[in-house]
């Protein structure tokens, strides 16, 4: 049974992925977004991420991988997730916890940036909020959804989604296959 089990987990993760990758808007989408990160970076605008719990983690993986190196020798990008747990606690005590990205946002980014959002549903309030402050600033939104991709599908300048209506571990293991993505298709252009 446990074998069982485990053996079901992968095969259920290759069927989404295959669906994924089958769909060549899917990864028009991640070419989009490339090209908008890319040129952020030549702008001299910012990333920012956000997240939730495995999405928050995504968050850091994405700015971290472009703030140091991905696969190949380059310059840094500057990239910053919003993950501190200290501002976290102290917005989140002051303002409320759907505040604390778009605190964030609203006090550091500027015009021409771009706001990685990750929710797997699409609804979370303080995702929404980031960027709904982000939109209202001039900083790009570039959305990592599943679903139907929720509220934050019409915030989003290009919104990649993985129409899983199962758990969220599901969506998040597409999630990082996207981050990868795109981080090694802004590697292989701004070298």
């Amino acid at each position: 049974m446990s074998i069982k089990l485990i053996k079901n987990n992968f095969i259920e993760a290759k069927q989404l992925l295959d669906h994924f990758i089958n769909e060549e808007k899917n990864l028009e989408k991640i070419a989009q977004a490339g090209d908008l990160l890319v040129q952020v970076f030549k702008n001299g605008g910012t990333a920012f991420s956000c997240g939730n719990g495995g999405s928050m983690c995504d968050a850091i993986h994405f700015a971290e991988e472009l703030t140091g190196k991905f696969r190949e020798e380059r310059m840094a990008l500057p990239a910053i997730a919003i993950s501190d747990s200290g501002y976290l606690s102290c917005v989140g005590n002051d303002y409320g916890y759907d505040e604390i990205f778009a605190r964030f946002i609203s006090g550091v980014a500027k015009k021409g940036d771009v706001l990685l959002a990750i929710s797997t549903s699409g609804n979370s309030k303080n995702i929404l909020r980031a960027a709904e402050v982000a939109k209202s600033k001039g900083v790009f939104v570039i959305g990592l959804t599943g679903k139907d991709g929720g509220k934050l599908a019409n915030l989003c300048d290009v919104e990649i989604r993985v129409p899983h209506n199962g758990y969220a571990d599901r969506t998040q293991e597409i999630h990082i296959k996207i981050i990868h993505s795109l981080i090694h298709y802004i590697e292989e252009k701004i070298i």
